[in-house]
Order: C-alpha cells, then structure tokens, then sequence
C-alpha cells in the first residue's frame, strides 16, 4: 500500500485537531469541572489580584479552566467551563473554535469572560450558541502586569482576561469562539 504526499499532509494536519479534543476537561461530570474552576480562580486571583475588584464589580463569570487550540493550515480549538453568577455555578458550557490560514503549532490556556452589566448576561444565558464578537474587550496579562477594573467595565458589557498560556501557535486569536451550553 502506498500513502501519497497528499494524504500524509491531510492525516498530520488532522492530528492536532484531535489532540485539541482531548484537553483533559473531558466528561467526568460537573464535580471535576467545579474543582478545575476553582482551581483557575485561585491561580487568576494569586497572579493577577485585581482581577478580584473585576469579579466583585460583575454580574456573573464564564470560567474555563482549559482551552486547547491546534492547528496547520486548517484549526480548532475546545474547551469545557462553567458559568458561575454570585459566586454558585448556574451551568456548564462549551467552547469550540474554527480557523483557518496561516496557522501552526498548539497552546492551552485559560480565560474568563467577565459579564459586567446584567443585560451582557442575560444575552449570554438566553442565547442557545454565544459567538464572541465586537462587545467583549480582550486582555491578556503579563505575569507582573495588572489590570484596571475601573478603566474597563465603563467600556465593555464583557471583559475576557486570558492567562496561563503554555505552548506555540502562530496566527492564534479568540475571534470566532462559540459558547454552548452543556449537560456534562
């Protein structure tokens, strides 16, 4: 049996797409997500401690622990999370991402998306698929750097502060992100 040039190609584009499934999230039930959430809040809190005056000043907090993003020429991305409103977890969600381009490598990492007014919020929970778009303000930390709650919640409905990104991909970005709700 002979594998042509093509087929090769396809099969390892194909590879880090399945490895982005397999992000250790994975069904284990809502206690496991639970556990991972308050464990992402404890580490974002230790690292970026203004980000607590963030929490405090939202309506609510879509948290996922890990997001796993991989990709050669075609990508994907994917994610389990929770969604937590005064503090009690209210539902689980999903993200998946698609892109396409120049791309290549992979990287994990975490993020939460702050809901700042109670109408970003609600939009969010009726919705029966979230797309990120235009409305959410994006920040991405340095390790030592700090973010302003003041400054920003004037400014957007939703704030995703993203954080403890490991790996390489070239060519990554948010945009085309999709929130779902789950049954875990």
């Amino acid at each position: 049996m002979t594998i042509s040039r093509r087929t090769t190609i396809l099969g390892l584009g194909a590879l880090p797409l399945l490895a982005a499934c397999g992000n250790g999230v994975g069904g284990r039930g809502p206690a496991t997500i639970d556990a991972r959430v308050d464990t992402t809040l404890s580490q974002l809190y230790a690292d970026y401690p203004a980000t607590r005056d963030l929490a405090a000043k939202s309506t609510g907090m879509l948290v996922m622990p890990l997001v796993t993003e991989a990709g050669l020429g075609f990508g994907g991305g994917y994610g389990r999370g929770a969604l937590r409103v005064g503090g009690a977890t209210v539902d689980y969600y999903s993200l998946t991402k698609a892109s396409g381009g120049l791309q290549i490598g992979g990287q994990q990492y975490s993020h939460v998306l702050f809901f700042m007014t109670n109408d970003a919020l609600q939009t969010f929970r009726r919705s029966g698929g979230y797309a990120a778009g235009a409305n959410i303000l994006y920040a991405t930390p340095e390790r030592g750097e700090t973010l302003s709650a003041e400054t920003t919640t004037s400014l957007a409905p939703v704030i995703a502060v993203i954080f403890g990104q490991s790996g390489l991909r070239l060519g990554a970005t948010l945009e085309g992100v999709k929130y779902t709700r789950i049954i875990p």
